[in-house]
């Protein structure tokens, strides 16, 4: 690998990482066709880390020719056992390099280091490790049809696959597509978030050490379109509808409610509650962003999540104590606190929070709204922030009818020690447990379902000898 894409970087704990700047294609960091460069920023500090190719669409072709000729030519001769052997070799050296990979995403993300190496990476290898456990396990059918007949199905590789991945969990959200994709004999072209390249670029550089193939992964740095995530999903499966069908899944966003009734265990349910809207700094898709408590525990439940927010520990990433780090850029600072000001001047109250936690970085105080209504922007529209809004309920009924008024369906939660009543309100919430309904997305992910999206049936018969 050429040192010119390469450069060590001393993070705030003085330890040294080496990055990777270049377009990851055919196993070789390289330049772009038009030379540009863009900036990748600190959100601790606002300060700039280092300058990343940038591709177009002409490195996109480039990067699909490889992929397409790394298919064609070798990888689809590779057998199942091999890719599961390099598969679980790539998690090996990610374990090996794991520091550096938690450094990386604490530096590029604001994610906690300690978090980012305990638990984004463990799971983050977990999941190359189970695909590398289906690739000599996806198979087909043998069918009896007629008995001149022998029917059999097969379960092949779509070929070359795109992907595009978001900035809040980087280094998992790209094994949720390359593992998958790889396991079943595909190729893929990856884009990383433009406001976290670095982790997908140190990854590029463990495939090749691994010895995967030239072209069949591939991971290019750039800039995709700047609307909300709903609307870039609908013109991806337009674009999709109006060239060759491709198969597409779609993850774009979620409102997801926490339902708290009042024989549930309330330390256990506020734990979790906190933890559904805080964690990763509020970034995470499926938050539960919407709280609805049954009235009779409202006070005593208010009380003790309050609590809970304000002993978090906001502040710098490496510190081993923080808890939550800075929001992902400038733009999502203001976007975040555009929805607070709203939440005021709508009528909600402001319980928590609502400021900028320092004076420097990307830093939002814990904040919670309680007197709300679903008519509320808080209440309808992904703030993608620490911020959470908290509601009564009085009759399942009236809850469930609540937890619909918005038009996504990724994620819900109920705590109840009532079995029954738990299973009958999960079996009638519209929500799906990863990707979701309505206009959350299509499409599944992880387990045996993700298979399915990256292989194709074909049915074969085959007439016999009377």
């Amino acid at each position: 690998m050429g040192s010119k894409y390469e450069e060590n970087i001393t993070l705030p704990n003085d330890k040294t990482v080496k990055v990777y700047t270049g377009l990851f294609i055919n196993n070789e960091f390289v330049d772009s066709v038009d030379g540009k460069r863009f900036e990748t920023i600190n959100p601790t500090t606002a300060q700039v880390i280092t300058s990343v190719v940038e591709a177009s669409e002409k490195d996109v072709d480039i990067a699909v020719e490889a992929a397409t000729r790394a298919f064609n030519e070798e990888w689809i001769h590779v057998d199942g056992k091999k890719r599961g052997t390099l598969l679980n070799k790539l998690a090996d050296l990610m374990e090996r390099d794991i520091d550096d990979l938690a450094a990386l995403e604490a530096l590029d993300n604001g994610k906690a280091f300690t978090i980012a190496k305990v638990q984004d990476l463990p799971a983050t290898i977990a999941v190359y490790r189970y695909f590398a456990g289906w690739c000599d396990k996806i198979h087909g059918k043998v069918i009896e049809t007629q008995q001149d007949k022998f029917c059999y199905t097969r379960h092949e590789p779509i070929g070359v696959c795109g992907a595009i991945i978001p900035w809040n969990f980087p280094l998992l959200m790209q094994s949720w597509k390359l593992a998958p994709a790889l396991a079943c004999g595909n190729t893929i072209v990856l884009k990383s978030s433009e406001l976290t390249p670095l982790t997908a670029l140190k990854v590029g550089a463990l495939f090749k050490e691994a010895g995967f193939p030239k072209g069949v992964v591939n991971i290019l740095s750039g800039f995709g379109p700047t609307a909300g995530s709903t609307i870039v999903g609908r013109s991806v499966l337009k674009a999709s509808a109006e060239s060759n069908l491709k198969k597409v899944s779609l993850e774009l966003g979620g409102k997801s409610p926490n339902i708290i009734f009042a024989d549930s265990d309330l330390e256990e349910a506020v734990k979790w509650a906190y933890q559904g809207i805080y964690f990763n700094h509020g970034q995470c898709c499926s938050a539960g962003s919407r709280v609805y408590v049954e009235d009779s525990i409202y006070d005593n439940f208010l009380e003790k999540f309050k609590s809970y927010a304000q002993n978090i520990k906001v502040g710098d990433p490496f510190h081993k104590d923080t808890y939550q780090g800075p929001q992902i850029s400038k733009r999502q600072f203001d976007r975040i606190m555009s929805y607070i000001e709203s939440g005021k001047k709508e009528g909600a109250t402001l319980l928590l929070g609502g400021k900028q936690h320092g004076d420097e970085g990307y830093f939002i105080e814990p904040t919670i709204f309680v007197d709300v209504n679903e008519k509320m922007k808080i209440m309808q529209e992904e703030i993608f922030g620490p911020v959470v809004a908290i509601a009564k309920f009085k009759t399942v009924d009236e809850v469930i009818e609540k937890a619909h008024l918005t038009n996504y369906g990724l994620a819900a939660a109920v705590f109840t020690k009532d079995i029954s009543r738990a299973i009958k309100i999960s079996n009638a919430l519209r929500a799906g447990t990863v990707w979701g309904y309505k206009e959350s997305g299509i499409g599944r992910e992880l387990g045996k379902y993700a298979l399915d999206l990256y292989t194709q049936v074909k049915t074969v018969q085959i007439n016999l000898e009377s």
